[in-house]
C-alpha cells in the first residue's frame, strides 16, 4: 500500500490534517477528496477535537484538481462525472459547515480546488510566498464547486476578475481582498497558527458552533423586525444553557471555564 493521502497529527485538542501528495503538489484526486471529507466529518463529531487545521506537505498547499483525474472524468459517463463533482462539492461543504473551527495553514500555492479549501475554512493564515488563483478558465473549465466559498470570502467584484483572468495573486494581495486573514513569514507560519488555535480553545465549543450558524443566518439580510427578534431569541436561549452558566460563573469566580484545556 502507498502513503495515505491525508496525514493526521493530533496536537492536544487540535487535529492537523496534512494533504499528503507532495510530489503532485497535493492535487485533489478521487481518493484524497473522499478521505479528506470523511476525516473532516469524523472530527466534526469527535468531542475530543476542538479545532481542525488544514495544510499541505511539501512546497504546495494544494494545486487544485488532479489533471489526469479531471481528463478521465471528462471522458467518463455522465453519471460518474456528476457523482465525482458532487463529492468534490461535498468536501467544501463539509469543511465550511463543520461544527468545529477550521484553519487553513497555507504553506504554498493554493490553486483551483486549493483556493476552495482556503475559502471554505473559517480562518486562513498564509506564508508570504504563497500564491492563489482560480485557474480553471485556462483549462476550459469553470470554478463551479468552489464558487460559493470564494465569492463569500472575497465578494462578487474580485471574483469577477479572478475567475476570468485566472491570474495568480500574492499572499499580500490575498490579505487585502479578504481571502486570507494574515500573511506571515514562512518560518513564522506554525507559531501564528498555534496562537490562533490557543485563542480558539479559550472559547466555548457549543457557543463557537452557534456563532458560526449565527453568521450564516444574518449575513446579507436587512435589519428587520424579524431579524432583530431572531437575534434576541438566540441570545435568550443560549444564556439559559449550561455552557453559558459555566462561562459566567468562571468569569465571576476568576477561574478558567471547564472547556479550556489544562495546557492552555
Amino acid at each position: 500500500m502507498g502513503e495515505p493521502t491525508i496525514e493526521v497529527v493530533i496536537r492536544g485538542a487540535a487535529a492537523w490534517l496534512w494533504l499528503n501528495r507532495p510530489a503532485l503538489h497535493n492535487a485533489l484526486n478521487e481518493d484524497l477528496i473522499r478521505e479528506l471529507t470523511l476525516v473532516v466529518r469524523g472530527f466534526g463529531d469527535d468531542p475530543a477535537i476542538r479545532v481542525i487545521v488544514l495544510s499541505g506537505r511539501g512546497r504546495s498547499f494544494c494545486a487544485g484538481a488532479d489533471i489526469e483525474s479531471m481528463k478521465r472524468l471528462g471522458e467518463a459517463g455522465a453519471a460518474e462525472n456528476r457523482e465525482n463533482a458532487r463529492e468534490l462539492a461535498g468536501l467544501f461543504h463539509a469543511i465550511a459547515w463543520s461544527p468545529k473551527p477550521t484553519i487553513a495553514r497555507v504553506n504554498g500555492s493554493a490553486i483551483g480546488g486549493g483556493l476552495g479549501l482556503v475559502s471554505a475554512c473559517d480562518i486562513a493564515i498564509a506564508a508570504h510566498d504563497a500564491k492563489f488563483a482560480a485557474a480553471e478558465v485556462r483549462l476550459g473549465l469553470i470554478p463551479a464547486t468552489i464558487a460559493p466559498y470564494v465569492v463569500r470570502a472575497i465578494g462578487q467584484r474580485w471574483a469577477r476578475r479572478l475567475f476570468q483572468t485566472a491570474e495568480r495573486i500574492t499572499a499580500a494581495q490575498a490579505e487585502r481582498i479578504g481571502l486570507v486573514h494574515e500573511a506571515v513569514d514562512a518560518d513564522e507560519l506554525d507559531a501564528r497558527v498555534e496562537v490562533i488555535v490557543n485563542d480558539l480553545l479559550m472559547g466555548a465549543p457549543a457557543a463557537q458552533h452557534a456563532a458560526k450558524e449565527l453568521i450564516d443566518a444574518v449575513a446579507g439580510r436587512p435589519i428587520t423586525a424579524e431579524l432583530i427578534e431572531y437575534t434576541a431569541e438566540r441570545i435568550a436561549v443560549i444564556r439559559a444553557q449550561d455552557e453559558a452558566k459555566e462561562g459566567l460563573s468562571a468569569f465571576l469566580e476568576k477561574r478558567k471555564p471547564g472547556w479550556v484545556p489544562r495546557q492552555s
